[in-house]
């Protein structure tokens, strides 16, 4: 198969389902520009995952593309019961009850199956369902139920999901069910694993204790506890995913554009990958087109700097998943070749770590590469440690990371700009010079005449060890 080329720096993950199934259709992602896929494990069998991840891996030795696969965590649904006849109307005003008893609900009461909602809110406090389309406030509350008033809403059915706003719940972010699943996504060989309902750093600690390593994590922001602790939560995580979602819910919507940049800008500095998620083409579901503003809301996020953009249900379960990928890439490529999105990047450089010679030696490649326009960064690294740091520089020309190890190379392919190459050990920086000078040609990075700027640490093999920065000409 002939080489992949991306004209733009920004990634994009497209999450499998129904309508991407099969090898054909994951071939024709890849090619309109899916940089990732996502596996959605509130859906479908670990059987059903194995086998897009097989097919996957299919794809990626045919094209020589290190490909990363997430595997995303259901985390802790919290809904309301059911009704006698499925469904019920509401009113602006009225009383309606939430209790623990499993009897089929009416228009005065159903079951809240969550004793945890129940203890830990307090009368005042508002309770969300359907998305925020029914909001309601406790009124009163006893061991076992809370009084309510509607505040607005018109119906409810069943078994739709509950929010608590600006209320800490007593409930583990990782269920029984996602410790079955996350074993079953190790076992399967998933690059990432993403965790749901994360409210505070310890939530993410359990997960870093059960993976041990043998995955990197992705935190989902979307409960605003976890936003209160984000400085502690980003340090502990290796990525994250603002998850719109459920955090557009739980905050007001207003607030949701300056949390994002928050949280863009927060990963960016730290170099921690950072993933936009949620309805960004959402009407490409049903449509071949996206409305003007999901096509903005998409250039927003990439303006504020993301890693990665993220296509949900448009291409799980959407008519038209291809046309959905394509759209994305060529958003991202149009912003990057705007003027105002390089000066939005480099007016929010990352500080270097003056402490730190490999985060010396990077910034200076940065700045080197742009001052002989470079036509690519290349470095060799073991764990990505040096190509993290390296993109949180938001770099104009494309990076090449040759690396010994598979996993290294599928996982960096969520960061913003890496291009990574799986090779050898190789034994001395002249061999990887000339290995560089290879690849880059080989993979259409760079021409005879052009300049590479190639950093690498030595004794090669030791990870945070880079120590040498060197300007070479292809001959």
């Amino acid at each position: 198969m002939k080489t992949i080329k991306r004209n733009r720096h920004t990634k994009i993950l497209a999450t499998l389902g129904p309508s991407s199934d099969t090898k054909d259709m994951l071939t024709k992602l890849v090619l309109a520009g899916a940089d990732n896929f996502r596996l959605n494990f509130s859906h479908g069998t670990h059987e059903d995952h194995q086998k897009r991840l097989d097919i996957i891996r299919e794809i990626e030795d045919e094209t020589g593309r290190p490909i990363g696969i997430i595997a995303d965590m259901q985390g802790p649904k919290l809904r309301v019961g059911k009704f006698k006849d499925k469904k019920i109307t509401l009113t602006e005003g009225q009383d309606f009850r939430f209790d623990l008893s499993d009897a089929l609900g009416d228009e005065t009461r159903v079951q809240l199956p969550h004793p945890e909602i129940i203890d830990a809110v307090d009368v005042g406090h508002r309770l969300l369902m359907d998305d925020g389309k029914v909001r309601a406030i406790v009124k009163s509350k006893g061991a076992d139920y809370l009084d309510m008033v509607i505040e607005a809403g018109t119906a409810l059915s069943n078994n739709k999901g509950v929010n608590v706003p600006n209320v800490t719940l007593p409930i583990p972010a990782l269920t029984a069910k996602d410790r079955i699943d996350l074993e079953a996504a190790l076992n399967m060989g998933a690059d990432w694993i993403a965790q749901s309902f994360v409210q505070k750093p310890e939530d993410v600690a359990e997960a870093i204790d059960l993976i041990k390593g043998r995955a990197k994590l992705i935190v989902k922001l979307e409960k605003p506890s976890a936003i209160d602790h984000l400085d502690a939560i980003v340090e502990l995580t290796d990525a994250v995913m603002v998850a719109r979602g459920d955090l557009g819910v739980e905050i007001p919507p207003e607030h949701v554009p300056a949390v994002q940049k928050k949280i863009v800008r927060k990963c960016r500095a730290l170099g921690k990958p950072v993933i936009v998620a949620t309805q960004m083409l959402e009407s490409m579901i049903e449509s071949p087109q996206p409305t003007r503003a999901e096509a903005s809301d998409v250039a927003t996020a990439i303006y504020d700097g993301a890693d990665c953009v993220m296509l949900s249900a448009e291409t799980a379960a959407g008519a038209y998943p291809v046309e959905a990928v394509s759209m994305m890439d060529r958003i991202a490529t149009s912003v990057e070749a705007d003027e105002l999105y390089r000066r939005i990047m480099d007016a929010d450089h990352p500080s270097t770590d003056t402490d730190n010679v490999g985060d010396a030696i990077t910034a200076a490649a940065y700045h080197v590469a742009t001052d002989v326009n470079a036509a690519a960064i290349v470095n060799y690294t073991t764990s990505g440690s040096t190509a993290l740091r390296m993109a949180r520089h938001r770099p104009t020309v494309p990076m090449l990371c040759l690396t010994p190890t598979a996993p290294t190379a599928r996982r960096l392919a969520l960061s913003y700009g890496v291009r990574s190459v799986v090779t050898s050990d190789l034994e001395n920086f002249d061999d990887m010079v000339s290995v560089a000078t290879a690849i880059a040609q080989t993979k259409d990075m760079a021409n005879i005449g052009q300049r590479l700027v190639i950093t690498a640490g030595v004794p090669f093999g030791t990870p945070g060890s880079t120590n040498i920065l060197r300007v070479a000409k292809i001959v």
